[in-house]
């Protein structure tokens, strides 16, 4: 949580309760780790991500931590592990997260993977790794909770949209393209040389997290993830991930996959999103399906899943505080989870960054 999400939830529940006391007196449970990726704010220096954190706000010294100690997601291991490998592999994970692997760790350090984690000495690296994460890809793509667990994390959209592209490229079967209409917000007050600047192909082009590409291809068994909250009671939520089965003009027909309501189908329409974002003088309006394809995810958009098959594929090394962290920690046994490193020559390599920052640490 941003500190300042957290003071204005403190300064909220005074209002409502009337009283001064920190979240006006009442008790306030927050669950988190700062083993995580902190939260996400534009053009940051170390210090302005730092800072950002609910740890620097002047409510912290009115906090009291409470310490976890036992890895739950690896004890639902389903793998036939023993309590010395599931305990050597929760004390490797906490280690990369604490910066205690590899170099001298002062923000940025180059730690070697173990070799049984790895994608090495192949014709097809690439290939390898897919078909770690999805056997027999083509005969399963319909199979029950084929999906469920499985995902390829990437450390940036560029990435993940070139292992979205690949895989969707080997589902047979006539794709639809849907382009979003986009514009700029009524209650601007927009002038003839906003309107000049700020054009359809200009809002076309802009792409950012939290908001669906202008162009969205899709083929009926893809996988989707949705981006907004829709129904929580369906657990049609941020996050949720949904498999495509018939592509309409307006609504795309989706699966649920997983979860209790497994099978069950939603309808999926365009929405309008409005996007406020302090790289632009304006706000803009984007129409369009609230969803992207999730054959594979950012490490950033898969915090706080559990997987039990996840190949992480590393183009370029992870550039934020816990990426790697978060994602070694989406598995449920060290058997479910290969890494596919490349060097800046494009070689394979067992050697990556891990980037952490200790003084978030501090005083907790």
């Amino acid at each position: 949580m941003h500190s300042y999400c957290f003071e204005a939830v403190d300064n909220t529940m005074r209002s409502i309760l009337q009283s001064d006391e920190p979240f006006g007196g009442k008790v306030v449970v927050l669950g988190g780790d700062f083993r995580q990726i902190l939260p996400v704010i534009l053009k940051p220096s170390r210090q302005d991500i730092v800072h950002s954190t609910i740890k620097s706000s002047p409510l912290w010294k009115n906090c009291k931590v409470l310490t976890l100690h036992k890895n739950m997601r690896l004890q639902s291991c389903a793998y036939s592990s023993t309590v010395e490998e599931i305990k050597e592999f929760a004390d490797w994970i906490l280690k990369i997260g604490n910066g205690e692997v590899g170099e001298e760790n002062d923000g940025e350090a180059s730690i070697e993977i173990p070799h049984d984690m790895l994608i090495r000495d192949s014709d097809d690296p690439f290939s390898e790794l897919l078909q770690f994460v999805y056997p027999d890809f083509l005969s399963n793509i319909f199979a029950p909770d084929y999906f469920q667990g499985r995902a390829i994390l990437g450390p940036t959209n560029e990435s993940v949209d070139f292992i979205n592209d690949y895989l969707s490229s080997l589902i047979p079967g006539e794709e639809k393209e849907y382009l979003s209409s986009n514009s700029i917000c009524k209650d601007e007050a927009t002038t003839k040389v906003n309107a000049e600047i700020y054009s359809a192909e200009f809002l076309n082009n802009i792409k950012c997290s939290g908001l669906p590409s202008h162009k969205l291809i899709l083929k009926v068994g893809v996988p989707v993830m949705l981006i907004r909250n829709i129904d929580q009671t369906r657990e049609l939520c941020n996050g949720t991930r949904l498999q495509v089965t018939q592509m309409g003009t307006h609504v795309i027909n989706c699966k649920i996959p997983s979860g209790k309501h497994v099978g069950d189908m939603v309808f999926i329409p365009r929405m309008t999103l409005i996007l406020s974002n302090c790289t632009l003088p304006i706000k803009f309006q984007r129409r369009q399906f609230p969803v992207i394809v999730s054959f594979g995810m950012t490490i950033n958009k898969s915090q706080g899943q559990t997987l039990s098959h996840v190949g992480l594929y590393l183009p370029r090394p992870v550039f934020s505080h816990e990426q790697l962290y978060v994602a070694l920690s989406r598995v449920k046994s060290r058997y479910g989870i290969k890494i596919l490193i490349n060097s800046e020559s494009g070689e394979l390599c067992n050697v990556t960054n891990n980037v952490v920052y200790k003084e978030v640490f501090q005083r907790i």
